[in-house]
């Protein structure tokens, strides 16, 4: 079976680099037509890995000391150290992993960039409380930007997403990149878990991340632990947004937040750089021209889940509950959401359209399947306690209550 990485290769080779499908084939050692059904292909190959843990895991902590003390430390010394009884190719494989992490600083010379060759992407984290309704805020941490910086043209855009969640992430990213209006041939990633992280001497981008740059035909690189330099353009945006845009600004929710934050973005990218000489602007346009143009059809992105619905017709999404109308119950239905709606479907009907919240563990009903569900129970009880006409009860005669108490009932 192809694998997605291969899969993703494929389209990036015959899209961005325009590489002859019988080229593709030889280098990669796969058929022609295995080609020609990864381009024709709407989505990737799908397969299900087993997590297995390691036998270096119980070891780690001590291997960490070690290099903590010695960072160059040959690791056929550190088996010995930790009395290591298993292949060496396991514990160096480790141990190239965490080197990085106690090595000294490297420093990286100055960077020039091609039009159209490249982007960075990081979360930033700003030193706020947030309100996002029913009485709540949330911080920074759980509350992030996801900010991309343009190579060539230093152009910037950001946007606050709910979460760091893969689903809200790849929505997130695809938002950026279709107000950018092009993609670029190569996007720069810290190691964030959705997106992949460094193992061994390579990088290895998780199964979302090789199916979303599988879809926009280009390439994701994930930098190496330690080493910030690698995406400065990025982090000294970080910078900027906290020296300038933040000072002297009160929010009010996620939708004010994100307001001004466009609008703020929008002048920032008109103003002179000095290591430029010009503004963003000026040289975004050649920027874009030199880019991938957009897929045809847009990846698959958001959440995405079925389940049956419940009597009590709710299903629930990032700690949130909404209703569905009662007429689905029993039924399977279809969450479907993105950063701004949550829709569930029954049998490809809409059944549910509500307003995706960012408050935590609140319940969202709708005025509509409320009322239908009073109905529906109304019309069950009537059904099941259809009236007879006769008393439920029996009913004692006056008199009944004299005898027993003993009442004379001709004594006044």
């Amino acid at each position: 079976m192809l694998g997605v990485e291969d899969w993703a290769e494929i389209r990036r080779l015959r899209r961005a680099e325009g590489v002859a499908i019988s080229e593709i084939a030889r280098v990669l050692g796969i058929s022609r037509n295995t080609v020609r059904s990864a381009l024709a292909s709407d989505g990737p190959p799908r397969y299900v890995r087993r997590p297995m843990g390691s036998v270096v895991d119980a070891f780690e902590p001590r291997i960490r000391e070690l290099l903590q003390a010695v960072p160059t430390m040959p690791s056929t010394v550190i088996a010995e150290r930790i009395g290591w009884p298993y292949s060496i190719r396991t514990l160096s494989g480790r141990v190239a992993e965490l080197r990085p992490v106690y090595l000294p600083p490297d420093p990286a010379s100055r960077t020039s960039y091609v039009a159209g060759e490249i982007a960075q992407c990081d979360f930033w984290f700003p030193p706020i409380t947030l309100p996002v309704g029913f009485g709540q805020a949330r911080t920074a941490k759980r509350l992030p930007v996801l900010t991309m910086v343009c190579g060539y043209s230093r152009w910037a855009s950001a946007l606050l997403i709910p979460s760091r969640e893969a689903e809200d992430l790849f929505a997130g990213w695809w938002g950026l990149i279709e107000q950018l209006g092009a993609v670029p041939r190569v996007l720069v990633w810290d190691g964030e878990g959705a997106i992949g992280r460094w193992r061994g001497r390579r990088s290895e981008l998780t199964q979302d991340c090789q199916a979303f740059r599988g879809t926009l035909a280009t390439k994701v690189i994930v930098c190496r632990p330690a080493d910030p330099e690698a995406k400065g353009l990025v982090e000294r945006l970080h910078d900027y947004l906290e020296r300038s845009f933040l000072p002297g600004r009160v929010f009010d929710s996620p939708a004010d937040f994100t307001t001004q934050l466009a609008g703020w973005l929008e002048r920032a990218n008109t103003r002179h750089h000095r290591s430029l000489g010009c503004a963003p602007a000026d040289r975004v346009v050649a920027d874009r021209a030199a880019m991938l143009s957009l897929p045809p059809v847009a990846p698959s992105l958001g959440w995405r889940r079925s389940v049956r619905l419940p009597r009590d017709h709710y299903v629930r999404l990032d700690g949130n509950d909404y209703s569905v109308h009662p007429a689905a119950i029993g039924r399977r239905v279809e969450i479907v959401a993105d950063l701004q709606r949550v829709r569930v479907f029954a049998a490809g009907q809409l059944v549910a359209d509500h307003e995706r919240i960012w408050a935590k563990h609140q319940t969202l009903t709708g005025a509509e399947h409320l009322a239908a569900a009073r109905a529906l129970r109304r019309d069950r009880l009537e059904l099941i306690h259809t009236p007879t006409g006769e008393p439920e009860v029996e009913q004692r005669r006056l008199v009944d209550y004299d005898l027993v108490l003993g009442i004379d009932g001709g004594v006044a």
